[in-house]
């Protein structure tokens, strides 16, 4: 965890909206419109861990998926280091590579047909200038050992490797591009407690060594403890409260805030987890 107070922000989100629209109940009904974002505002400051949570349905992984430009918002900006960021194929390719995100479900967002290494090399096929084609093979070895990888693992698909190890390949492929802006959506949540862990463990590790800003959105408030310096929380599609980490834990402002922390350390089996998952990051 890297403590980045009043840091300059790296991230600016203003104003954020975001609607989908859904089926008609009927021929003569007009088809439902959710509103899934309503008028975020957020910075998230160079060098920091902004953890964005709150439950299901709440629009945290939609602002998520906002900022890497594959949702397109009805109003708004969004601004990386000053440059307002358009939709994914609109942008530079240097502002492609800035900001990478690192999947929940490692399985499905790797490609099943692809070896580790090709799945790395395919990053820098799409922007040579990062790693050109002659130093690939020292590039590639390098990226893997920094996820806590043995190189070896480049002639291997994803099926034979474990969750944590899947997680580790997609962590590497966000950052064979040199991103400044890592965004991860339920990053740990699809794996074991001990595993969860080593990758909060690798994730910050990986933020000192590269110089990262970490975006992480969560429903894990037990994750949240262990990795953010400031936590947002998001209700509805609304911000609801932001808040330093250490100061939102141990006196919440918001009634919705103080209800997530009651339901996740009051309900039997969820406090010992976190016990298990903090003593193995320790």
């Amino acid at each position: 965890m890297t403590t980045a107070p009043g840091g300059a922000s790296l991230l600016e989100i203003r104003d954020l909206d975001v609607t989908f629209t859904g089926p008609r109940r009927s021929l003569r009904t007009p088809p439902t419109v959710v509103r899934a974002v309503d008028g975020v505002s957020l910075d998230v400051r160079a060098g920091e861990t902004l953890a964005l949570v709150g439950e299901s349905g709440s629009g945290k992984s939609t602002v998520a998926r906002c900022v890497l430009g594959l949702v397109r918002p009805q109003a708004g900006t969004i601004r990386y280091d000053g440059r307002e960021l358009g939709p994914v194929d609109k942008r530079p390719p240097e502002l492609q590579r800035a900001v990478q995100m690192v999947f929940q479900d490692p399985g499905s967002s790797l490609n099943p047909r692809m070896s580790v290494g090709a799945i790395i090399r395919e990053a820098w096929q799409v922007h040579p200038a990062v790693a050109p084609a002659g130093d690939r093979r020292e590039a590639l070895a390098a990226v893997l050992t920094d996820v806590g990888l043995d190189p070896g693992v480049a002639e291997r698909r994803p099926s034979a490797l474990s969750g944590g190890q899947r997680q580790r390949v997609s962590i590497a492929r966000a950052l064979a591009l040199r991103p400044r802006l890592l965004v991860c959506d339920e990053a740990v949540s699809a794996l074991d407690v001990s595993v969860q862990a080593q990758i909060l463990r690798l994730l910050i590790d990986l933020q000192a060594s590269h110089d990262l800003t970490v975006l992480f959105i969560t429903h894990d408030l037990a994750v949240v403890r262990q990795i953010a310096d400031r936590v947002a929380v998001m209700r509805k599609g609304e911000l609801v409260e932001l808040a330093p980490a250490g100061e939102l834990f141990t006196s919440p402002s918001h009634p919705y805030t103080k209800g997530l922390l009651a339901a996740a350390y009051d309900l039997e089996g969820v406090e010992a987890p976190f016990r298990e998952t903090q003593e193995q990051m320790s």
